[in-house]
């Protein structure tokens, strides 16, 4: 989702990635993020037992120590792995501020626009096996389907709903928030949405993070395969590399299968905080549904980086990237590069869903490094500080290799 990232941004946008959406669509709905919130219990712990230590390891415990006392946040979680797969994992907050629980250790979130990237790889993979065309109109696999005002999938390429130039609209700025908790959406209800709106630029003359374009890739795959988009990320993804502890929830399921830190939203700014863990993420689908770990995600972008899940042509166009405004970071096709302070880039995505944002990603050199939080900041500086925790972490690993 949106990210739920409902962060927007654009080629006229100069905030920093995907997660810069949500500012814009909370300026349409009534939602806004934490500002302050009591928390304090801190913990850091060893994954697996055995597992040396990562580099720096209190720069990224003090960087998540920082997320609570001062952005507000109630938990923050991370994971940090190092070129020879050794996982460090940190946690600070509670996990529950009715209870007083610790926060679980490397505990299940809502990732959000991580998704999107699961998505862009089965459909890349389709790519491959001959089953799509990058540069095949959308049209050939959904006929009839794309129309609205400046919109026609007649001239909107694969390519372009993957790299967010197609100019379609995005359904989640339309959406109120507060009201996704119990509410299900079927794929061709958000891609509705988005259609009863103008369409933001011509094909390929701009760039616009937009959801919508994910549900079109999820409509393509589920048409060429003849399955649904759940099972080909299932099988083509999460078990081909052994992602033990992410999935697709299946439809009516609000719930979060192991353990978690609760999530939280607000309805106003300065509101109170209310528990939004429970939730039905189908308004995120192929966009942002995805339940998963950390360490997963450390996983899953250090394998995808690694070529075990795309044929080299394909994450070659991948990794082909259109500038994200004047930020430095760059989007290719579901994956985001972004610089380090010490020198090179890292690939990854980003999520932001009610209740949980998630960021980070890994280095060709296998340095990988993820970051959740149980609210999204309201300020957009609380986020830039999530990043910059990213670099830290990551960067420390270089400098102790």
């Amino acid at each position: 989702m949106r990210e739920q990232m409902w962060q927007r941004f654009s080629a006229r946008d100069d905030r920093t990635g995907p997660e810069r959406q949500q500012d814009g669509r909370r300026a349409r709905v009534t939602a806004a993020a934490a500002v302050a919130v009591g928390v304090m219990t801190v913990s850091a712990a060893l994954v697996p037992p055995a597992a040396s230590a990562a580099a720096r390891p209190d720069a990224v415990q003090q960087g998540l120590n920082a997320l609570v006392h001062t952005d507000g946040l109630p938990a923050a979680l991370a994971s940090v792995r190092g070129r020879d797969g050794r996982t460090r994992t940190y946690t600070a907050g509670v996990g529950n501020l009715a209870t007083g629980a610790k926060v679980p250790v490397d505990g299940q979130v809502r990732i959000g626009s991580n998704t999107k990237t699961f998505t862009a790889v089965v459909v890349l993979q389709l790519v491959g096996e001959g089953k799509i065309g990058l540069d095949e109109p959308i049209e050939t696999y959904l006929p009839g389907l794309v129309r609205g005002d400046g919109i026609d999938g007649r001239h909107i390429t694969v390519r372009q709903i993957l790299q967010h130039t197609s100019g379609i609209p995005d359904y989640e700025g339309y959406l109120d928030e507060a009201g996704l908790q119990h509410r299900y959406f079927d794929p061709r209800d958000l891609l509705d949405i988005a259609l009863q709106h103008k369409a933001d630029f011509a094909p390929g003359t701009g760039f616009n993070y937009s959801s919508t374009n994910y549900v079109l890739a999820g409509l393509i795959v589920q048409k060429v395969t003849g399955r649904p988009l759940a099972e080909e990320i299932d099988q083509r993804v999460i078990k081909r590399i052994g992602l033990r502890h992410t999935y697709f929830p299946v439809p009516g399921d609000r719930t979060i299968r192991e353990a978690h830190p609760q999530g939280y939203r607000r309805d106003s700014a300065g509101g109170p905080l209310l528990d939004f863990t429970e939730m039905d993420p189908s308004a995120g689908w192929a966009a942002g549904e995805l339940i998963s770990t950390n360490s997963d995600l450390d996983q899953f972008f250090t394998a995808l980086l690694a070529g075990r899940l795309l044929p080299a042509a394909q994450l070659a166009q991948m990794r082909t990237t259109v500038p994200i405004g004047n930020t430095g970071a760059g989007y290719g096709l579901g994956l985001i590069s972004r610089p380090l302070s010490c020198g090179g880039v890292y690939w990854g995505h980003g999520g932001d869903i009610p209740g949980y944002e998630t960021r980070g990603g890994a280095t060709d050199d296998g340095r990988a490094a993820d970051i959740a939080v149980t609210d999204i900041p309201n300020d957009p500086a609380g986020t830039h500080h999530v990043e910059r925790l990213v670099d830290t972490a990551l960067c420390g690993l270089d400098h102790a290799s």
